[in-house]
């Protein structure tokens, strides 16, 4: 039997055996991976060809470029650089050839280079930034490289670009995401992504290959990345590939910063919120960067006189990002990533004191090797803690509840640029999880005693999982993506398969087709209320519920109809299995996962239309998205289907940025949205005792979700000024957040204080203009 047979027999074999559906794609998949497995068999020598492989980076500070474009001159071949600037190119024509060079916002480059008979050419090629900020030079052969990427609903904005939307005088990657299409919020002052109708914990966020699970500041107002530290943005929305997984929605990876090679340089800003430095330069044999942030809006109330008829919450945050990267060899590079966020809130006036903290603390080790030109390997091992807490006092009792989620984990991929039409990788990812969870109230008593009601619960599992993906180019029109993940849990004893398959067919020049299918299983939950996001509470999936589980079809069409301009229409479906829902008012006492979520089932479909233009004075985006959710769970809204809160059927944006000169840079910003859902009432209940003037007011609700809010729309624009101050380049930066000062609802309650129902509005942020200066020395 040959070897793709017996691969092929025992993957049917093992699907008879588990309960998995869609188990015919399955073999499909399995018949795509054997197919790609025997072209990777490595033919015999060509002595009449040979390998390029290399590096690409900034010419002056030697940080490496992520998605650079790299194609040989005389034939139709070419490769991307991955995350580490890396790049390889197979089967080459030995001899003098052209290496074409490209990358946004840099001048293109052509380098020659001897190709050797039969072996390889190691290159470094330094790229030197473009003076118009986000021009691009367009490569003829760029277009035939295209073809190897599916890259189905990924999104990739240069940080220049993300750094001109601010507010309050920071410029925020979440605030930036949020203005593409199929990316939602519950509020215009939350920083969560609602992706594709998947809720945020159902995203997975990478910073340097380590977990962050709440990247937020101001409790969801802005997010805990500092701009200055961020190299590159990648966004996939749906469809993505085995080597992600863990999470049923979507991927946001963020790589930061190696730091300047070349010599010392640092930024200082100021702004409304906050202020922010940064420091990067060369050490040893590569480079460091060190940011920090912090408000200091606590050293303002700290200073005005305090009322104590009307106290002041005291609030305050910072944040801090390290790097440091070293060269071991021609081969070997090492990094060590950290990051540490923290925000703290008190309150206290006579008869209630309070408190809330919430942190995130994360590291991560990374190891690049090159074993030969052809294989590139990346080790890492990262740490994560997210921790929050509620502590006080308020009528003689005293309150505290406390819990944090733990993350070890280990992970090891393999990057095999087998030939010039197929790319194999495949590895291993293993995670430690650590829960605990206290809740404690006091309260004294008479004889001086005090009644005490503690709950300590401390939960500890791993999860291992391996993947293996085959990036196969058939022809120059037909690519073909198939990857599988492997998933075992320890506490609910449970092996799943994750199967992925995606393919590209180029109709034209200047046209794609792209499609996408996979499973998606998620084992984390997050318990958190719906209004407020500052108390969230990690879960694992023990063995009173299932793993969540999500089924992508995605079906996109890719086009540029002109130069710089790239036109992409993209359609979904998401199936969704055992999604949660937080059991509200349930206070009695909780053992397991069950008791604190309902589970249950859900579906989401839509369409996304986005126009990019991407080179010239003038860039930015139109994008427009219509989407559908639904949820279903046999214990709420009489087991009845509801569209979730954060459903909104239409979303529109428009981004513009216009670089009038040198010195003067503007920017607007225009979103608008269906209106948010709630829930409505239908009666209310009244009751009261004799000789007591008070009562007691219920308000019946009407069906989950059903009603919504008024549309959603809002204005931002921004100008930039960019001057010199001693010397020094010096930018100033206005921002006015809700031009014509739109105050949304952020949530409608019903008041029965005075025995009528009464209906009242929560507002968000009226106008707010603001200013901030930036120094670079």
């Amino acid at each position: 039997m040959s070897t793709c047979a017996s691969t092929q027999h025992s993957i049917q074999k093992f699907v008879l055996c588990t309960p998995l559906r869609n188990s015919n794609l399955i073999l499909i998949l399995s018949l795509v991976l054997c197919v790609a497995s025997h072209a990777a068999v490595k033919p015999p020598a060509d002595s009449t060809r040979g390998v390029v492989s290399g590096f690409v980076e900034d010419a002056v500070t030697k940080e490496p470029l992520i998605g650079a474009t790299i194609s040989v001159k005389a034939i139709k071949a070419g490769a991307y650089t991955n995350k580490s600037g890396y790049f390889s190119i197979s089967n080459i024509p030995a001899g003098q050839q052209i290496i074409v060079v490209s990358y946004v916002g840099y001048v293109r480059k052509e380098v020659p280079v001897t190709v050797p008979k039969g072996g390889s050419a190691k290159l470094r090629i330094g790229l030197l930034s473009d003076t118009a900020r986000g021009r691009e030079v367009t490569v003829t052969a760029e277009r035939d490289e295209d073809k190897r990427q599916i890259s189905i609903s990924r999104v990739n904005i240069p940080i220049e670009q993300l750094s001109q939307l601010r507010i309050g005088g920071e410029a925020d990657v979440f605030r930036a995401l949020q203005m593409l299409p199929g990316v939602l919020t519950s509020s215009q002052i939350s920083s969560g992504l609602f992706i594709r109708g998947g809720s945020p914990d159902q995203n997975l966020v990478l910073l340097d290959g380590m977990t962050v699970y709440n990247p937020t500041h101001l409790f969801g107002f802005i997010s805990a990345f500092n701009n200055d530290a961020i190299k590159d943005v990648d966004l996939i929305k749906g469809g993505f590939p085995a080597e992600f997984g863990g999470r049923m929605s979507a991927v946001l990876n963020i790589t930061q910063k190696d730091g300047n090679r070349d010599h010392i340089e640092g930024l200082v800003g100021l702004g409304l919120i906050s202020s922010r430095a940064s420091l990067q330069g060369p050490i040893g044999n590569g480079s460091f960067f060190l940011g920090g942030r912090r408000t200091y809006l606590d050293l303002v109330l700290g200073v005005i006189p305090e009322d104590p008829e009307a106290p002041l919450p005291t609030f305050g945050f910072y944040d801090l990002n390290a790097k440091i990267t070293q060269n071991l060899g021609e081969d070997d590079k090492v990094s060590l990533s950290g990051f540490l966020t923290r925000d703290q809130l008190g309150f206290s006036q006579t008869g209630l004191d309070f408190g809330v903290r919430i942190g995130n603390r994360a590291t991560s080790l990374r190891w690049s090797h090159i074993y030969d030109p052809t294989v590139f390997s990346v080790v890492t091992l990262s740490a994560s803690r997210y921790d929050n807490g509620f502590d006080g006092r308020n009528a003689g009792i005293a309150f505290e509840v406390a819990n944090n989620i733990i993350d070890y984990t280990a992970k090891v991929e393999l990057e095999w640029f087998t030939a010039e039409n197929l790319t194999l990788k495949g590895g291993y990812e293993g995670s430690l999880f650590n829960f605990n969870y206290v809740q404690l109230f006091e309260q004294s008593a008479q004889n001086n005693t005090v009644i005490r009601d503690t709950t300590a619960l401390r939960l500890t599992d791993n999860t291992q999982s391996l993947f293996a993906q085959a990036n196969w180019n058939v022809t120059e029109s037909l690519s073909l993506q198939g990857g599988l993940r492997g998933n075992y849990w320890t506490s609910s004893e449970q092996f799943l398969l994750d199967p992925r398959l995606a393919a590209r067919l180029q109709l034209s020049e200047d046209v794609a087709v792209k499609a996408a299918w996979g499973i998606y299983h998620q084992y984390l939950r997050l318990a958190s209320a719906p209004d407020f996001s500052f108390f969230d509470t990690w879960l694992p999936s023990d063995r009173s519920v299932p793993p969540g589980r999500a089924d992508h079809y995605v079906l996109s069409v890719e086009s540029s109809p002109l130069e710089g301009y790239d036109f992409n229409v993209d359609v979904y479906y998401k199936n969704l299995e055992n999604i949660n829902e937080l059991r509200q008012g349930n206070r009695g006492r909780q053992v397991a996962v069950s008791d604190v979520f309902y589970v249950g089932r859900g579906y989401t479909y839509g369409a996304e239309v986005f126009l990019q233009k991407r080179a010239g004075r003038l860039t930015g985006w139109i994008g427009y998205a219509l989407g559908y959710v639904f949820s279903q769970f046999d214990s709420v809204n009489l087991g009845r289907w509801f569209r979730p809160k954060f459903d909104r059927r239409h979303d529109l944006k428009i981004t513009a940025m216009y670089q009038l000169s040198e010195t003067w840079e503007f920017g607007a910003s225009f979103m608008f949205q269906s209106g948010q859902s709630y829930t409505g009432a239908t009666s209310a209940l009244g009751g009261r005792m004799p000789g007591w003037d008070g009562g007691i007011v219920m308000v019946n609700p009407s069906q989950r979700w059903g009603l919504r809010l008024p549309n959603s729309h809002q204005l931002n624009v921004n100008v930039n000024y960019n001057t010199t101050l001693y010397g020094l380049p010096f930018r100033l930066f206005l921002d006015v957040y809700n031009v014509y000062s739109r105050r949304d609802i952020w949530f409608r309650l019903f008041q029965t204080e005075d025995g009528i129902p009464t209906v009242s509005d929560v507002r968000l942020l009226p106008i707010l203009p603001s200013i901030s200066a930036e120094l670079r020395f």
